[in-house]
């Protein structure tokens, strides 16, 4: 039998062993200068007196511009990785570029109304064009929520980025700033026209709210500002030819194709999905005996069921497209949807998730 002493004793040590495990972290301290490696971006002065405390680019990715509020998904039942009920901005503008992400703590006694108004007047100045505008619960969503939480909504920030995605270290100024619960949120999104492409511009800003690891930065005001600058995609993929689909059917029994194209939670094929598209055209065209099952695989992001559902509409949609701009016989093509259920790496970072989206190509006959 464990006695009160032992019981006391045992208590003590967890508690200990908790610090020291919370330790290792560096909790958030008063920031006197920019993280290393960072700098504003040219186009968007900052606040006087802020600092950078969370800094990351892109050289070229995807981005959502929200142009009205979040509304909740009609199928009420559909949750995020987080168990969270997914919302989306009612309007969005998509677009593709060189990203720049950055967290600014401003200095104290400053609001998110004033910072976000001196933000909105650099928009002017550079002769930009408020798109949308917000501010606390008129966002939609969670108005609460930074990046983080689970269970309940998704809030405006977790259309940009997760916890999750954060290369920030547990318990940094730049973790404390992108991940707190927080009060009097502020949003607008913009863009700057030029003569080699627009440039899209969010700006977000709210009052943080922790009293723990990154209590040297409650009630502080924090801006975070994205910049999409228009740039040309690198044309680097390899189109993987019909006699290498071939080749790999013949050997394997199938082959994944990284160079079918869809938009975030859409099924419609993109017009980069062309000349794979092609090449599997010629595939059928080697060997008229040939028939194949199109399979399409998600990330495991969202649902279960969802994702099954979602991934038989894209290989639904490969095979329309073979059958109608390709003249490919539909009775050679059957189609089915495997969602998250064969993954072929890790879906814990980007890198895994992209190789686990994919098409593949299993030989019927």
């Amino acid at each position: 039998m464990v006695t009160l002493q032992q019981g006391l004793k045992f208590l003590i040590i967890m508690m200990l062993l908790m610090k020291g495990m919370a330790g290792a972290f560096a909790d958030a301290i008063e920031p006197t200068s920019d993280i290393d490696g960072s700098a504003d971006n040219p186009l968007i002065k900052r606040y006087d007196g802020s600092f950078i405390v969370s800094y990351e680019t892109f050289s070229y990715t995807d981005f959502t511009v929200p142009l009205g509020a979040l509304k909740r998904d009609p199928d009420t039942e559909k949750r995020d990785a987080s168990n969270n009920s997914v919302y989306a901005p009612e309007k969005t503008l998509d677009i593709e570029g060189m990203l720049t992400r950055i967290a600014y703590v401003l200095p104290p006694e400053r609001s998110p109304l004033e910072v976000l108004r001196n933000y909105q007047d650099e928009i002017e100045k550079a002769k930009g064009e408020l798109l949308f505008q917000c501010k606390s619960e008129e966002c939609g969503g969670d108005a609460t929520r930074s990046s983080a939480g689970g269970g309940g909504d998704m809030s405006l920030a977790m259309i940009f980025f997760r916890e999750g995605d954060l290369k920030d270290e547990a318990f940094s100024n730049g973790a404390c700033a992108l991940t707190p619960a927080i009060k009097d949120q502020r949003f607008f999104s913009a863009k700057i026209p030029a003569s080699d492409g627009d440039t899209y511009v969010t700006v977000q800003t709210y009052t943080m709210l922790d009293d723990l690891y990154c209590k040297a930065l409650n009630g502080r005001t924090i801006a975070i500002v994205h910049v999409v600058e228009p740039k040309s995609r690198d044309k680097k993929m390899v189109v993987v030819g019909a006699t290498e689909m071939a080749s790999s059917i013949s050997t394997q029994g199938s082959i994944s194709l990284y160079g079918i194209y869809f938009d975030t939670d859409k099924s419609d094929l993109k017009p980069e999905s062309e000349p794979t598209l092609k090449e599997i055209a010629g595939l059928l065209a080697l060997d008229e005996k040939l028939a194949v099952l199109i399979v399409g695989h998600t990330d495991n992001e969202g649902k279960f069921a969802y994702n099954l559902d979602l991934s038989s509409k894209r290989a639904a949609a490969v095979k329309k497209a073979l059958v109608t701009t390709y003249k490919i016989k539909a009775e050679r093509l059957a189609t089915s949807g495997a969602g998250m259920m064969a993954p072929v790496a890790s879906n814990d970072d980007e890198e895994g998730r992209a190789k686990n989206r994919r098409v593949a190509l299993v030989k019927l006959n």
